[in-house]
């Protein structure tokens, strides 16, 4: 049975994620112990609220410190991917840099709120296995005001006015900006490629 740890960030998604992996077989066990994190074969980092809240916590559990020195499969979801990159505009928070570059806020527009909230498509940028098994276009439920820009990180992106990273990828580092225990089918297999990631 694969094993997974979701970092308790303090979100309200944290059940709904750990159910999702628990249909998929994985044994997924949520917590903020450094120790238990490192020992684990894939890790989870959701997020939901602001950067700067999110950081004060993953810092004063000793979680920040500890997420660069991991080599096994880590993938942030939403706001837990906004906060791998080197800062976000929201407060100009300073976040985890493992990535480079910085989150900046939407732009709203008629017909384009802010938040971005609801169903989108998933337009991949390249091949990767995160992405196996997911059609071009395919629908991925998203609920963020914050995004990360295309970069030469972006796995797949997504159109609001703008093109705007929706799955990012570096090395062992992983982030989805949509919801993919919220994202049915489709949801359900990326979550599945992540926990056969090596």
């Amino acid at each position: 049975m694969t094993q997974a740890v979701i970092i308790d960030s303090g979100g309200a998604n944290l059940a709904s994620l750990q159910f999702a992996l628990q249909r998929l077989g994985a044994r997924a066990t949520v917590t903020s112990d450094p120790r238990a994190i490192a020992a684990a074969p894939r890790v989870v980092l959701p997020g939901v609220g602001s950067a700067a809240d999110a950081m004060q916590r993953l810092r004063h559990s000793g979680v920040a410190e500890l997420l660069p020195t991991l080599r096994q499969p880590v993938l942030g979801i939403c706001l837990g991917m906004q906060l791998l990159f080197e800062r976000s505009a929201e407060g100009m928070t300073e976040c985890l840099g493992l990535l480079p570059g910085t989150v900046g806020r939407l732009r709203a527009a008629r017909g384009r709120p802010v938040p971005h909230m609801g169903w989108n498509q998933l337009l991949p940028t390249r091949a990767d296995p995160l992405l196996e098994g997911i059609a071009p276009g395919e629908y991925f439920y998203f609920v963020h005001s914050y995004a990360a820009p295309v970069s030469q990180m972006t796995v797949a992106h997504v159109d609001y006015g703008q093109s705007l990273s929706a799955v990012v990828r570096r090395g062992n580092f992983c982030g989805t900006q949509f919801h993919p225990e919220r994202s049915a089918a489709a949801g359900a297999r990326l979550l599945g490629n992540f926990l056969r990631l090596s």
